[in-house]
């Protein structure tokens, strides 16, 4: 069979064109029904909610950290596609006992690229996924000032308040539609932990935490002097084709 590196550097032996893909990655699933895959795809999670169509009629095999590995495994994938950040380490080593698994690691709008570009030429599918990404280069091309160079603070979580910081695809995602991240440390730290921010504007997402316009007071008094905005978490994480169908 092929080898390929995946994006932790792993070499994968896959199948020409695997026939029986199961995705592990909501964000992937939607790119994998709009390249057309159809009956290749036979399984997803419950959080793969897009498309309908699949989540209405695909089997399920648990939650992104709660996989079924025998279910998986009684399904006889050739392709398992899962990634750092949403799938857990042992769960990954278990299924890469009876399948190729590939791994995604997206923190940066080039690895988005990177992934989409991989996956394409996996599944014989390159042109398709390159037009995916001449899609995504216009959408920021488009909205590029969005942010209008505004400070931002991006909350993820409520208790304990977590904020997005740098090396993600949402601070990543934050720069190329125009905001200015107030948080300079790596990943997702508590605000607690932080020196002093002064945002113009507190983003409130509503994944993975459901922030709702009802947190809009508790916010204000935080921070007085910035403007509370209620945000879609799918548009600012969700890498793939969320933002360009």
């Amino acid at each position: 069979m092929p080898e390929c590196s995946d994006q932790l550097g792993n070499i994968v032996s896959i199948p020409r064109n695997p026939q029986r893909i199961i995705s592990l990655v909501p964000s992937i699933t939607e790119f994998l029904y709009a390249l057309g895959l159809g009956d290749r795809v036979v399984a997803i999670t419950k959080f793969c909610i897009y498309p309908d169509e699949w989540y209405l009629t695909k089997p399920r095999i648990g939650g992104t950290k709660t996989p079924d590995i025998d279910k998986i495994k009684a399904l006889k994938p050739d392709l398992i596609i899962g990634n750092k950040e949403e799938n857990r380490q042992e769960d990954i080593a278990a299924l890469g006992e009876f399948a190729p698994v590939w791994m995604s690691d997206v923190n940066s709008i080039q690895d988005m690229y990177s992934m989409l570009t991989s996956l394409g030429e996996i599944l014989g599918l390159e042109e398709e996924s390159l037009g995916w990404i001449t899609r995504w280069k216009t959408y920021f091309d488009e909205n590029k000032t969005k942010g209008q160079g505004k400070k931002a603070l991006y909350f993820i979580w409520k208790d304990p308040e977590m904020v997005v910081g740098k090396d993600t695809y949402i601070d990543a995602y934050m720069k190329a539609i125009g905001y200015v991240n107030c948080v300079e440390r790596a990943r997702y730290p508590m605000l607690s932990d932080l020196d002093e921010v002064n945002p113009d504007v507190v983003l409130l997402s509503t994944e993975p935490f459901p922030f709702k316009e009802t947190d809009f007071g508790y916010f204000q008094e935080r921070f007085p002097k910035a403007r509370i905005e209620l945000v879609s978490g799918e548009e600012f994480s969700w890498y793939g084709v969320r933002n360009v169908i």
